[in-house]
């Protein structure tokens, strides 16, 4: 086993969802009004004195459409696609409701403060260097990279914990570290960053990194590849980490749970959504209920195939299967926040209707987990449209794989929609050819007619495309040739 993990309190990722809920058009106002309120306590509480300015600045602050402290009507600027905070505020939302008053004297005392503090650990450091060893020099280090992290200062905050990072041997120490910065990333919205650094966390895990933080990194790129809409490649990650998570730094169990089946559920196959989201034990006591629930919470429902084979050789020593103790989740860690009670309800009831085929129920089920959870959550809220999209094809090929000719108002009663909302809606994923089928309105309401193409034809058509393409490649590659050779002429 490794060692326990460090730089793992800061930065405190609900701080930036409750950013994301101040300019969410979609967030009731009583929401908001939490959000700021939470903002401010944390602001004062941990003396967040760039933060605050980032945000509330009259000038420079971006949630305040018009300066508190400005003396002209004039509007604000608008935000810079070079803004370290763009990544913190939600696609199209407009200027904020419910803003964070900007005030000169706390944020003097807040800097007075920060300053004082940075004051203690340059002299702690210096110390270190006259009369401690190595060690304590890289502890005040790493006090004053934490500290950059804890007030929200993006920039100085990688580049300090990137110099404790290269003054330390320690394997584990230099993992806990890169998975900082992927935090800071995720806090600021940086895409591009997080990604480069999940590739970096990667090489040092798989270079000797122990059981525990593999795991926990299978989470952070879980987190990762959902903000980018791979959902494919987010599944089978956040669902391995249900059974073995300790990321609580990085979110709540609760929202592992919404991630891993909102993922599961869009691209996963019929077999595996069966195995790994419907039967999966550590679902089933979250979204489950009677019967199933409870056996899930005592352990009586194994693991099954999606268990994590490298948690079983870590556990060899007992032969009990352990349940999710809900009332115990996170407890081993300092938490910034409690868990908040969430409605399961939506979820449950889209991941039952969808597996059972009660395309009514699943569209209901699917325009609430719209309300409840795309549109509310920072990672799922810019793919929210798409997921909807995908969802409903999902459904359209379910039925549809099931018979050779469908009655257009046999199926639309089916989804409790309108025949033409149905035939607008199939049309579109026709013409792209996500649906092997066709539309004939020429008779009564019309019927769909599924052209399942054979695997031998469609094996013809692809290696033909891919010949066409290499022909294009090599084509483009002599004109280029030749181009340099009339020029050395």
């Amino acid at each position: 086993m490794g060692s326990d993990p460090q730089y793992a309190k800061w930065p405190l990722l609900p701080l930036a969802q409750h950013v994301f809920t101040l300019t969410n058009p979609y967030a009731s106002k009583p929401a908001q009004q939490t959000a700021a309120q939470q903002l401010q306590d944390a602001i004062t509480e941990h003396k967040m004195a760039p933060f605050y300015r980032y945000l509330a600045h009259p000038i420079d602050g971006i949630l305040n459409a018009v300066g508190e402290g400005s003396s002209g009507g004039a509007q604000g600027k608008p935000l810079s696609r070079k803004s370290s905070l763009s990544g913190m505020i939600a696609p199209g939302g407009t200027a904020a409701a419910v803003t964070i008053a900007w005030d000169e004297g706390l944020y003097q005392s807040l800097q007075a403060d920060n300053d004082r503090e940075l004051e203690e650990y340059q002299k702690e450091e210096e110390e270190a260097v006259e009369q401690a060893g190595e060690t304590e020099i890289q502890a005040a280090r790493g006090k004053r990279a934490e500290f950059w992290a804890r007030v929200g200062d993006k920039e100085k905050a990688i580049v300090a914990y990137e110099a404790v990072f290269e003054n330390t041997g320690i394997l584990g120490t230099k993992i806990d570290l890169v998975l900082a910065i992927i935090r800071m990333g995720l806090f600021y919205g940086d895409k591009h960053l997080v990604k480069k650094h999940i590739a970096r966390a990667k090489t040092l895990v798989d270079a000797g990194g122990d059981w525990d933080r593999r795991n926990r990194l299978k989470a952070y790129e879980g987190l990762h590849l959902l903000t980018v809409r791979s959902y494919n490649l987010a599944a089978p990650l956040l669902l391995d980490s249900l059974s073995t998570f300790t990321s609580y730094e990085l979110c709540t169990y609760s929202n592992l749970v919404i991630y891993a089946v909102l993922a599961g559920s869009v691209s996963l196959k019929r077999v595996d959504f069966k195995s790994k989201v419907v039967d999966a034990p550590e679902i089933k006591a979250i979204l489950g209920d009677g019967e199933d629930k409870l056996l899930a919470l005592t352990g009586a429902i194994s693991a099954g195939p999606g268990a994590d084979a490298e948690m079983q050789d870590a556990a060899a020593s007992t032969n009990k299967v352990t349940a999710v103790n809900l009332t115990t989740l996170g407890s081993t860690v300092d938490q910034s926040e409690a868990e908040l009670a969430v409605d399961f309800g939506p979820l449950a009831q889209l991941v039952s209707s969808l597996y059972n085929g009660r395309y009514k129920l699943f569209f209901q089920a699917l325009a609430l987990v719209e309300e409840q959870f795309l549109t509310q959550d920072r990672y799922l809220h810019e793919h929210r449209g798409w997921f909807i999209r995908e969802m409903r094809l999902r459904a359209y090929q379910q039925l549809l794989q099931s018979y050779r000719v469908v009655g257009l108002d046999s199926m639309a009663n089916d989804f409790g929609v309108t025949v033409d909302f149905l035939d607008r809606d199939l049309a579109k994923f026709i013409a792209a050819g996500r649906i092997p089928c066709t539309i004939d309105r020429v008779a009564g309401n019309g019927v769909i007619e599924t052209n399942r193409p054979d695997d031998k034809n469609k094996q013809y058509q692809d290696v033909v495309r891919q010949g066409d393409q290499l022909i294009t490649k090599l084509q483009k590659y002599g004109q280029a040739v030749r181009l340099r050779g009339s020029e050395r002429a």
